[in-house]
């Protein structure tokens, strides 16, 4: 990605350091039984046993050290200064975005954390991937997670990371407009299959909303490289819920997805890269997603 002339957003915060957070393992003592559970969290669901371990030592989920104090991402940390370039691309966009529609655009904070770390949605694991909570307004990111995006789902690039940021951002345009309050209030009201169907579309929708930051994003700075929107299509396709389930249990339950089939990404991420119109994401309406 071309982001040497990009401005790095002032709304990262570091919370990396003084041991990692508290994704670890306690000081508490750990019978067998508990290492077994870990391991096979680890063999059937992918999670990585430290973080069982953790979990299983510290029932509450609170984190086992005193989160590290926020602060700015050094200079020289590269992967930290291309996050802090594609958040302030998002910004860049979805000012633009509301300024169109006659609304102002509330830019929101980026986390950077190791192990875990403490929200207004309560604590946050690395196992998680990364996420945003609606009640701070903040994406949280452990940067490890690019690792197993390369090696775990074979999806590398530097416009597969910035995907990964720009859905979580999504989310928080969602939040703004509104649609997050009606959506969680419909799903308060629903049995569980309605619920996860409207989760499906909650996320597809993000992913468009991705799609449209990326579409004008490079029309105001020509900032992706050729092939670099597959990097991204890649990244969309792997961690769809038919992919997930099927490598970690073998079979796909359409039932119980939360996020759309891997097909589904990719269709609402390129549909909004293609258009570049915040219309064209209207997936609680669409007949078939």
């Amino acid at each position: 990605m071309r982001l040497d002339d990009e401005n790095a957003s002032d709304n990262v915060e570091d919370r990396r350091g003084g041991g990692g957070g508290g994704g670890g393992i306690g000081r508490g003592s750990l019978g067998i039984g508990t290492l077994l559970v870990a391991l096979a969290a680890s063999y059937f669901l992918g999670v990585d046993p430290s973080v069982v371990l953790g979990l299983l030592s510290n029932p509450d989920g609170a984190p086992q050290q005193t989160s590290a104090p926020a602060h700015k991402p050094p200079p020289a940390d590269e992967m930290a200064t291309f996050v802090a370039k594609v958040l302030g691309s998002t910004e860049r966009t979805w000012h633009e975005v509301f300024r169109e529609g006659g609304a102002s655009y509330r830019e929101p904070k980026l986390v950077l954390f190791t192990g875990a770390t403490p929200t207004a949605c309560g604590t946050g694991q690395s196992a998680m991937g990364p996420f945003y909570c609606p009640g701070d307004q903040k994406v949280y990111i452990d940067l490890a997670f690019y690792r197993d995006l390369k090696e775990r789902f074979h999806a590398p690039g530097e416009f597969a990371e910035a995907y990964v940021i720009a859905h979580e951002v999504g989310h928080h345009v969602q939040n703004l407009l509104g649609i997050s309050d009606k959506v969680h209030a419909a799903q308060q009201r629903a049995g569980e299959a309605q619920a996860n169907a409207l989760s499906v579309r909650l996320e597809l929708q993000a992913d468009c909303f991705a799609g449209v930051w990326g579409n004008r994003a490079d029309s105001m700075r020509h900032i992706l490289e050729p092939g670099e929107i597959e990097q991204a299509l890649t990244a969309a396709a792997a961690i769809g819920d038919d992919r997930l389930q099927k490598q970690a249990r073998g079979y796909a339950v359409p039932e119980s997805f939360t996020h759309g089939s891997s097909e589904q990404r990719v269709r609402w991420f390129k549909r909004g890269m293609e258009s570049g119109d915040l219309r064209q994401c209207d997936t609680f309406k669409a007949a078939s997603l």
